[in-house]
């Protein structure tokens, strides 16, 4: 055994009272001064802010001021990870009698050592255990009774330099998994661009999309119905998404029996949303018949050709390129958050027409490049799963005195 495993196998087992003060001050509220109030999130994620409000607005007058460095205990939600050491950001922030504050004794515990340790299941499952099923509050004394192994304090800096040397790595490589998915959606948009910008486009005829499609709105809910009516399925917002469909939740609505067959979806209808964040205008994807009888709500347009002269996907594609995306937000309504399209600006928008292998072409390459994109997303979260175990595993080496 190694000379560092044999000191960490000596570091003795205290309680928190021995390295914690309860620390219980109240104020009285001005009613003139703006506070700042933390919210302590679960799990143990952490302390951030929750809101700053004017002191005439806060109930409780009396309550207890959070310094940078102390230990917060949440009175209630401290069996599900409701704790943390208060940021240098929220010094002086403001919580109630439902929260408890201690002040570290740094001459025996770093605050960051201390700040690990309770992130550990040696800490957590502490807590969990303390007093009745019935009754979740923890209470001061619960807390300075909770126990941890506390070598010196040089021990202690250094398995703090350790972690957070290892936990910097599994950043960095987060980073660079997140900024590797990031260039490759750019280079497909980028490639999309090229295509239907290039000297090629210069050759295509070009027509307004009314003439080479029938675009229609969707039925309207909460229509005052008279005569039978049967239950369909239908398409939200929601459900399209850009270049997909998502109906892992699907709603049904009432419809005459009369207009079932008109608002009926085809295969290979292009379906394109209205409006919502500016960004998002132009989003919209093929249907293929997944849902027998669906029909969809009237915030949705539906594209459906009139020849065969035209793919529906080289149409989805070029709506969805930066191209067509820059035409509809010059084109839109926009308030401040939200933008939307009409029927009139739709049925304007130019199509190219390049000969249907072209179409082709161009649609095989621009799936095949969003297949890519879509296989290193599906790898990226997959290392991202592990990424987030890995901070977890060290710590626990950590305080088994394994690191």
């Amino acid at each position: 055994m190694s000379n560092r495993a044999d000191k960490s196998s000596r570091w003795p087992k205290v309680r928190l009272g021995e390295v914690l003060r309860h620390r219980k001050e109240f104020i009285t509220i001005d009613d003139l001064t703006t506070y700042k109030r933390p919210r302590v999130q679960l799990h143990v994620q952490g302390i951030v802010l929750r809101d700053e409000v004017l002191g005439a607005l806060i109930k409780t007058k009396y309550q207890q001021v959070c310094r940078t460095g102390e230990f917060l205990v949440a009175e209630i939600d401290a069996k599900v990870g409701g704790f943390g050491i208060v940021p240098e950001s929220l010094n002086g922030s403001l919580v109630s009698s439902h929260y408890f504050l201690f002040v570290i004794d740094e001459a025996k515990l770093d605050r960051r050592f201390l700040e690990f340790f309770i992130r550990t299941p040696a800490f957590c499952e502490q807590v969990a255990a303390q007093g009745s099923t019935n009754y979740a509050a923890i209470r001061p004394a619960h807390v300075l009774g909770y126990e941890i192994l506390l070598p010196p304090l040089a021990e202690q800096q250094r398995v703090v330099a350790r972690i957070e040397a290892l936990a910097s790595q599994i950043a960095e490589a987060r980073t660079l998994r997140h900024q590797a998915v990031e260039e490759a959606e750019a280079l497909v948009a980028s490639e999309t661009n090229a295509l239907f910008t290039g000297e090629g486009t210069r050759r295509w005829p070009t027509k307004p999309l009314d003439e080479i499609a029938e675009i229609r709105s969707g039925v309207t809910l909460g229509r005052r119905l008279t005569g039978r009516t049967i239950s369909l399925p239908y398409l939200r917002v929601a459900n399209v998404q850009d270049g997909h469909l998502n109906l892992a939740e699907i709603k049904e609505v009432e419809v005459l029996e009369s207009e079932a067959e008109k608002w009926k979806l085809q295969r290979g209808d292009l379906l394109l949303t209205e409006g919502g964040d500016w960004d998002k205008l132009g989003r919209g994807a093929i249907w293929r018949e997944e849902i027998p009888g669906c029909i969809h709500q009237n915030h949705i347009f539906s594209v459906r050709a009139r020849s065969e002269d035209f793919v529906s996907e080289f149409v989805s594609k070029l709506i969805s390129s930066p191209v067509g995306k820059a035409y509809f937000q010059e084109a839109s309504k926009q308030t401040t958050n939200l933008a939307s399209i009409n029927q009139r600006q739709l049925k304007a928008f130019r199509v190219f027409q390049p000969p249907l292998p072209e179409q082709r072409r161009i649609v095989a390459e621009l799936d095949a490049l969003q297949a890519e994109v879509d296989t290193l997303k599906r790898r990226q979260a997959e290392t991202a799963a592990e990424l987030d175990a890995l901070l977890p595993a060290i710590l626990d080496r950590a305080f088994k005195k394994e690191l």
